[in-house]
């Protein structure tokens, strides 16, 4: 009997140890202070999600199957950060300028690498971009994550001649990326207008002498009437108007002036002004001024878009003409009244 309660109670005694293990003891060996050695992540295949990943100091980036020989891989050191990428993968996109340099670029060793081994690409671009990138690559698909500027990932775009449009990128807030887009239009667009429009307008006022000119845009269908007898006072005759409807819309954005007013001060004009103002279109009334007996001519106006450049060079240069007083001295003749030589009165002009 006794014996019967002995068992019983040791088995308590064992599943009371399983339950509740005794802590061992740390020894110094697992004290370590050895720092712990950096951890590789591995991008997963196109297709699946990794937007809550962090980057540590080196990053494997997926490769092809394919992709099993050493000789294929490349590591590519951006800001820091070292990406293990397929050569492969990089040469599958020959147009951008990382399928460049390593497609027939390297094999002409046009495209070196440092002491390691390592290529040094895109600086002052960060990982995080970098990343995005490289989706591209993988997916032909970028997506921007909200906390990457789309600016900052179109330059990135335009630095690796990556297409930037929305094939390529997908983002959420579209006001941005419509905005970047429209940008890329609007500069399309104005260097179009500067060859058709805006160079034989000004080839007209250079060949007159001018070294100025002042363009008025205007609708197709605007119709404007002057009086022969009473033109509005405007200075007309130094004013080129350029009919197209197409540009009248296009000026009336502000951000598309900016983009213009940037095209022509990069192609070295100066004194650039765009803006909308009122254009005479035909006369409406005549009226004598009150307590005199000039006319006064009243024209119907109309807001259009305008544009205004010049090419001179010395415009910094004073265009008053500075008249210099000559100081002489007048010699009287020795017989004259007084018998002497008067130097000390003096003349000026």
């Amino acid at each position: 009997m006794a014996t019967g309660q002995d068992d019983e109670v040791a088995s308590i005694f064992s599943a009371t140890l399983r339950a509740s293990p005794v802590p061992i003891l740390k020894t110094s060996q697992s004290r370590s202070t050895s720092p712990k050695p950096k951890k590789k992540i591995e991008l997963p295949p196109a297709g699946e999600e990794n937007a809550d990943r962090r980057f540590d100091d080196e990053i494997i980036v997926c490769t092809p199957k394919s992709a099993t020989n050493m000789t294929d891989k490349l590591n590519l050191i951006v800001d820091g950060t070292k990406f293990v990428v397929s050569r492969s993968l990089l040469v599958s996109k020959p147009n951008t300028m990382l399928g460049r340099m390593f497609g027939s670029a390297l094999d002409s060793k046009v495209t070196k690498s440092n002491s390691r081994g390592d290529f040094e690409v895109a600086r002052g671009i960060g990982t995080t971009i970098f990343k995005v990138l490289l989706e591209y690559y993988k997916c032909g698909v970028m997506t921007c994550p909200s906390h990457v500027s789309v600016t900052d990932l179109k330059e990135a775009c335009e630095y690796f001649l990556i297409p930037f449009h929305t094939e390529t990128v997908k983002c959420y807030d579209l006001r941005v990326l419509m905005h970047e887009l429209s940008n890329d239009g609007a500069r399309a667009v104005f260097d179009a207008f500067v060859e058709s429009g805006v160079i034989p307008a000004m080839t007209k006022s250079a060949e007159g002498g001018e070294r100025e000119c002042h363009i008025v845009v205007l609708l197709d269908d605007d119709v404007v009437n002057w009086d022969a007898d009473h033109p509005p006072m405007m200075g007309e005759e130094y004013v080129e108007i350029i009919r197209n409807t197409r540009m009248v819309r296009f000026l009336k954005y502000v951000e598309n002036r900016d983009v213009a007013k940037q095209i022509l001060k990069d192609r070295g004009l100066k004194k650039i002004r765009l803006g909308i103002e009122g254009y005479p279109t035909h006369m409406e009334k005549i009226r004598t001024r009150p307590n005199s007996d000039r006319l006064e001519v009243i024209y119907n106006y109309i807001q259009r878009p305008f544009v205004r450049m010049s090419w001179e060079k010395e415009e910094g240069k004073s265009r008053h003409v500075d008249f210099q007083c000559v100081k002489f001295k007048a010699e009287v003749p020795p017989d004259a009244e007084g018998g002497a030589l008067l130097s000390d009165h003096e003349f000026w002009d």
